[in-house]
């Protein structure tokens, strides 16, 4: 696909020399924060879910057993938080969206799930049928806490649609969102059992939440966030991410449910040794292969730029590997006065760049070209402070 970009100059085959820095780094013709105002508006409606979320927990459970409950439920979250940022740090995220992210699965997606569960005790009252508990929480469970969940993961596309760029970002949100449930989840059942059962309840159901299984609704929401991410890597856009977005929402569901089963209906540590257990390592396996693709994605693009004479492929090598960039940054280190962190920045520039063109390439984006020479003119001039 041929379009008007950088790259036409210089031409492919006439190698010319990096264009002059300009004066002061080129801005991208966006809106100056990621997400812009709709972020903004968003954070508002989660603060103040958040405001009668609390009142609802601390009405029905105290404070007391709240806060101990909350401070249980952070200990899995940060665990899980060190490493989604592991899985995003070739292309890190905005902070901004990733806090949207946690904060819709923390907040939104569990006022959603409640208000069912209330509505729907509203209209058919409490069931004390010990099978029908279980199967709600096999099959209204599943369905109502992924659909609240993945709406959250269409939200930050609509809001932040440059920088979902494909499987790896539809993760990465998905696993922050399904994080933030699963840590306002863990908050309710920690307090609950230390309710019910003091000390030792707790203990068993931290046990069986925060380490057994701290990275179940994570895998969840994970699901629709890859199919997701996988359709606006192929160019997707408005209404045609439905179909991918309900495809790996069904996956999420049927998931939930397999792992709400194994608790209500089998027995769960035998389920969990022979399907869970090699589940969660094939989650990880297909992790190491995305992030291998997107490694192979960045260097096909900016071998584009290679070509065009712009980069060397000594330099594409340094900025899209992982040895490359431990090499890169190596060296950066034993220049005068020390230049890791410009050489920090070339490199997050130049992923940029190959992301950007990427989106131009499959043309979802309408500014992807303007973004493309913007961030082409900041890794040019990095690019030169690092040589000087």
């Amino acid at each position: 696909m041929s379009y008007p970009s950088s790259l036409s100059q210089p031409q492919p085959g006439q190698p010319g020399a990096v264009p002059p820095a300009p004066a002061s780094p080129a801005t991208l013709p966006v809106h100056a924060r990621p997400g812009g105002w709709a972020a903004l508006w968003v954070i508002a409606l989660l603060v103040v879910l958040l405001l009668g979320l609390v009142a609802y927990v601390v009405t029905f459970l105290g404070w007391v057993a709240s806060i101990i409950g909350a401070v249980l439920a952070l200990l899995p979250l940060l665990g899980v938080l060190w490493v989604v940022r592991i899985v995003d740090r070739w292309e890190p995220e905005p902070p901004r969206l990733l806090w949207v992210a946690l904060g819709w699965g923390a907040i939104a997606s569990v006022v959603i799930a409640l208000g069912v569960d209330l509505l729907l005790a509203l209209a058919v009252g409490p069931s004390r049928d010990p099978l029908a508990s279980a199967m709600a929480s096999v099959v209204q469970a599943p369905i109502v806490e992924e659909i609240a969940k993945g709406l959250g993961i269409l939200l930050i596309l609509w809001i932040g649609r440059r920088y979902f760029d494909g499987p790896v970002d539809g993760v990465v949100y998905g696993a922050m969102i399904g994080a933030g449930f699963a840590f306002t989840e863990n908050i309710l059942y920690f307090a609950d059992s230390l309710i019910s059962g003091g000390f030792a309840q707790v203990t068993v159901t931290f046990v069986l939440r925060g380490i057994l299984s701290p990275f179940a609704h994570v895998m969840f929401t994970a699901a629709t966030g890859f199919a997701v991410g996988l359709a606006v890597r192929r160019g997707a856009r408005g209404g045609a991410v439905f179909a991918p977005w309900a495809g790996g929402l069904a996956v999420a569901i049927l998931l939930h449910a397999l792992w709400n089963g194994s608790a209500a209906f089998a027995d769960f540590f035998a389920l969990y040794v022979t399907l869970q257990v090699p589940l969660f390592i094939a989650f990880v396996f297909g992790i190491v292969l995305l992030r291998r693709e997107e490694s192979r994605l960045t260097r096909a693009r900016l071998q584009d730029y290679a070509a065009a004479g712009w980069f060397t492929p000594v330099e594409v090598d340094l900025l899209a590997t992982g040895p490359g960039r431990r090499r890169a940054l190596a060296w950066a280190r034993s220049l005068p006065g020390d230049r890791t962190e410009t050489m920090r920045a070339f490199i997050a520039e130049a992923t940029r760049l190959a992301s950007a063109r990427q989106r131009a390439l499959t043309g979802r984006d309408d500014e992807a070209l303007a973004d493309e020479r913007a961030h082409l003119a900041r890794a040019t001039r990095l690019r030169r402070t690092l040589l000087l």
